[in-house]
């Protein structure tokens, strides 16, 4: 994970690099899951795009969080868990 957007407290997706290098917004955040993760995201000042060009909130460092990505025509990303 490199970034969210929405607030640090209340996450609505989240920005991830993907094994092919690409970063790509997931799905949007389930309650549980963004309550989760809310409190390990340390965002750092200013904004970021995707390679898509979606806008996000960059973090200092990178955790690790489980996705499923689809293979449609454009990514699907959904995040499972916080590793």
């Amino acid at each position: 994970m490199v970034g969210f957007t929405g607030t640090a407290r209340h996450p609505k997706a989240l920005a991830v690099r993907l094994p092919d290098g690409r970063v790509a917004l997931s799905q949007r955040l389930t309650t549980a899951l963004a309550t989760t993760v809310g409190p390990h995201l340390l965002p750092e000042p200013g904004r970021a795009l995707t390679t898509a060009g979606d806008s996000y909130t960059p973090v200092v460092g990178e955790a690790v969080v489980e996705v499923v990505a689809g293979t449609t025509r454009h990514a699907v990303v959904t995040v499972v868990r916080l590793r």
